[in-house]
């Protein structure tokens, strides 16, 4: 073999290309473009969190040094824009359609959080643009406010939309209530609980920013992004133009976790501004302002029942849950609290019946959109609290209670009770390498160690399984360049994943193209035919379905020249490790030496390909089902209620892995995230609406004193549903950590007396329960 695809091609730890040049700060973000003659806008924004809008004074701001133009809600409506929209085809209970309220890109006759764009100031400088913002007079009668899902559907609560009564914008049900009820009703012993996935600040590295040029008839928008050729077609829609006539660039982003993904109020104004003014407008938003403006993540409250047989098989769930939407419906909408959990709910286990019942609701506060994992570690967490609680009330052991109901590998392909059909995995398997790798069965020489130092110690088992986003048309382009490169076209977006290097190494395995002679195309729509972006876990699936398609229409176009070039017949030309060769003889000419001969745009017979060149658009993959199953073990210290993670292990199934030392960060980064929502990150909001946790003053993040070192095997089952075999890794740090982390930090509290504690299991909180245990 070609010693250099032993060391570029799939399954190879190669480090990932762009980072050389990120490292060393010479990164291409939204914010470090600058065009000529650009203007700077600054957003108005509401103090109050809900309010009717009578009216906005702009004519002082527009006096203002500097300023070239204003414009509110009112203009961007007599402009003709529409508003932004929710894409989930969601259903009632009852059949009908949920309600999705009208979203202006300013806010027109009413407000309904803090952070409500109202209105847009476009200066010659961000300084004047800001300061004339200042000037800007709202005219605004409070109404009172409501910031939690529960107290929006009581009696009396106040009401954003008249046309949305109660706050309900979707009750969700999902299931056979008639049947679960009886399996209910039949169960040996049922557990209960009711848990809560907190409200997240996305926290990306680099915040939002954009800028709008009208040119030549048609926009361009550079903006931070998880997809361009989606983004076109929702901004296109707003705009109300046809997507030809509008542009979307993306270079570097410094994270999203699913936020960047979907059309924003400023990018409309951004739009606006620029055509009114024939100058490129361009905005980026301070940290202060995407604390108010990004969409938040989670804010689920889950009534969940599990109910057990007396040998502790699982005969079914139960979830009742109530899903903060925000002021507004963002584009995935309620797809997180419904569809998504109902997917990841089930995870490795043989549970025959589920019902979900979900009903979300509309409040005075920052709208909530995808946040790593987008429901699906919510379900798996909702399960492994389940199974920790049913087995600490049944006296089973946990991991004995885990194992007499996982799926059997004899079992797959398996249809669980979300209807998703499991393709592959060696769930058991997977859980006792854990263990073992955990010392699992060494815990309780270092729980006595932890006891004579005074501390309490727990440890938390958190299995899971994610149902991956499902298959999407996606871009497989590949393009023979002038300068011996080759570049590949796909509409995903590697916002910090580092599709580079994965992505060439799947074309240098498929073609024998030199790694270093790899290029990747992602965030130029006009570039695009087809792209689904970047989320759901399903980049280098869909990607790499799409790339090894292309790669197969490469290499027939190259055994037809070949037998133009070497004068043999097609069918005795064979393509292996870059080259095409005549069957049975040393005559052959590598794949790059025949690109090169094309350059030269020789004379070719009729029906003899040109180029090597292929703009293909694949169907995609399906859904995928990555697992795994980690292993925590905290410390908790009684007097100030801190909790340390002393030690984290895992081991995940991502099918095939195309790069093991990507892979490994990525579980890091999700893992990191995990623990940031289960002990300390929480969004606050007062009574009035009030965002109380606006900055990281008043909002924690991990820090990496925080973080234990994270223990990461493989124990990769490929995929059938796909021809990589690849599953997806990027969120799944996210879903084995929220549930090992909260039961160990469960377990270590029960030795006090403890029975439960909610997320983020703060030191305050876990003082307070310590001290109330020690009372009752």
């Amino acid at each position: 073999m070609d010693p250099s695809l032993q060391k570029f091609g799939i399954g190879q730890p190669v480090p990932r290309s762009e980072d050389p040049v990120l490292v060393k700060g010479h990164g291409r973000y939204t914010d470090d473009i600058n065009l000529a003659g650009q203007a700077h806008a600054w957003i108005v924004r509401s103090p109050v969190a809900h309010g009717v809008l009578n009216g906005i004074d702009v004519e002082a701001a527009r006096e203002a040094p500097g300023v070239l133009g204003v414009w509110t809600g009112a203009d961007l409506e007599a402009a003709g824009y529409g508003p932004l929209k929710c894409a989930a085809p969601m259903k009632n209970s009852d059949g009908s359609a949920m309600r999705k309220p009208e979203r202006p890109a300013l806010a027109r006759d009413r407000v309904r959080w803090v952070g409500d764009p109202v209105a847009v100031v476009v200066a010659r400088t961000v300084a004047e643009a800001r300061e004339a913002a200042d000037l800007v007079a709202l005219d605004i009668d409070p109404l009172p406010a409501v910031t939690d899902a529960g107290a929006a559907a009581a009696d009396g609560a106040p009401q954003l939309y008249d046309d949305v009564p109660g706050n309900l914008v979707l009750d969700f049900h999902y299931g056979d209530a008639g049947k679960t009820a009886a399996a209910f009703a039949e169960a040996a012993h049922v557990v209960a609980m009711r848990l809560v996935s907190n409200r997240i600040i996305v926290s990306a590295m680099e915040p939002r920013s954009a800028i709008g040029e009208f040119t030549g008839g048609r926009w361009v928008l550079h903006v931070g992004s998880q997809g361009v050729f989606g983004l076109r077609a929702g901004m296109a829609e707003i705009m109300g133009v046809p997507a030809k006539e509008l542009r979307v660039l993306t270079s570097n982003v410094g994270g999203s976790f699913g936020m960047k993904a979907p059309p924003y109020p400023e990018y409309v104004a951004v739009l606006h501004a620029a055509r009114e003014l024939g100058v490129p407008v361009k905005w980026t938003d301070e940290r202060s302002g995407s604390f108010l403006s990004d969409t938040h993540g989670r804010d689920h409250v889950a009534e969940a029942e599990l109910a057990l047989a007396a040998d502790g098989r699982f005969l079914a769930v139960r979830i009742r849950n109530f899903a903060d939407m925000g002021a507004y419906l963002t584009t995935p909408g309620p797809l997180m609290a419904t569809t998504n959990i109902i997917k990841n709910v089930p995870s490795v286990y043989a549970t025959p019946l589920l019902e979900v019942t979900t009903r979300c609701m509309v409040t005075n506060t920052t709208p909530i959109g995808a946040y790593r994992g987008a429901g699906r570690p919510e379900g798996n967490f909702i399960m492994e609290r389940l199974i920790e609680r049913a087995a600490a009330e049944m006296g089973i052991d946990r991991v004995e209670l885990r194992r007499r109901n996982m799926i059997r590998p004899d079992q797959i392909p398996f249809t669980a009770a979300s209807e998703m059909v499991y393709d592959s995995g060696d769930f058991a398997a997977v859980m006792e390498t854990a263990l073992e790798t955990a010392d699992w069965d060494g815990y309780a020489a270092r729980q006595t160690e932890s006891q004579a130092r005074g501390r309490l110690r727990g440890r938390g088992i958190g299995c899971y399984l994610e149902v991956t986003a499902p298959a999407n048309k996606e871009m497989g382009g590949l393009r023979f360049e002038e300068d011996g490169t080759v570049t590949i076209i796909t509409g995903t977006l590697d916002y910090g994943q580092g599709h580079a290097t994965p992505f060439a190494q799947i074309l240098a395995d498929r073609l024998g193209i030199p790694f270093e002679q790899i290029r990747l195309l992602q965030g130029d729509s006009d570039e695009m035919q087809a792209g689904g972006g970047t989320g759901g876990s399903r980049s280098v699936t869909n990607s790499g379905q799409a790339i090894h398609e292309a790669s197969i229409q490469v290499v027939d176009k190259g055994r037809a020249l070949a037998a133009h070039l070497l004068e043999a017949a097609e069918a005795d030309i064979e393509f292996a490790a870059g080259r095409f060769v005549i069957a049975g003889t040393d005559r052959a000419i590598g794949i790059m030496e025949m690109a090169a001969r094309l350059r030269s745009r020789p004379a070719l017979p009729a029906g003899v390909p040109d180029s090597l060149d292929v703009s293909h658009v694949s169907d995609g993959a399906p859904s995928a089902f990555p697992n795994g199953c980690h292993v925590v073990e905290v410390e908790i210290d009684p007097e100030t209620g801190t909790v340390e993670i002393l030690r984290y292990n895992s081991v995940n199934d991502f099918g095939t892995i195309v790069n093991p030392l990507l892979v490994e960060g990525q579980v890091h980064g999700g893992v990191v995230q995990g623990i940031g929502q289960a002990l300390m990150e929480r969004v606050v909001y007062d009574e009035s609406g009030q965002l109380l946790t606006g900055s990281y003053m008043d909002y924690a993040i991990p820090r990496a004193p925080d973080l234990p070192t994270i223990g990461f095997r493989s124990h990769p089952v490929p995929a059938r549903s796909n021809p990589l075999g690849t599953k997806g890794c990027g969120e799944a740090g996210c879903a084995g950590a929220l549930g090992s982390v909260m039961n160990a930090v469960a377990d270590a509290l029960a030795q006090a007396g403890v029975d439960h504690i909610d997320m983020p299991a703060t030191p305050s909180r876990i003082w307070a329960a310590l001290q109330a245990a020690k009372a009752a």
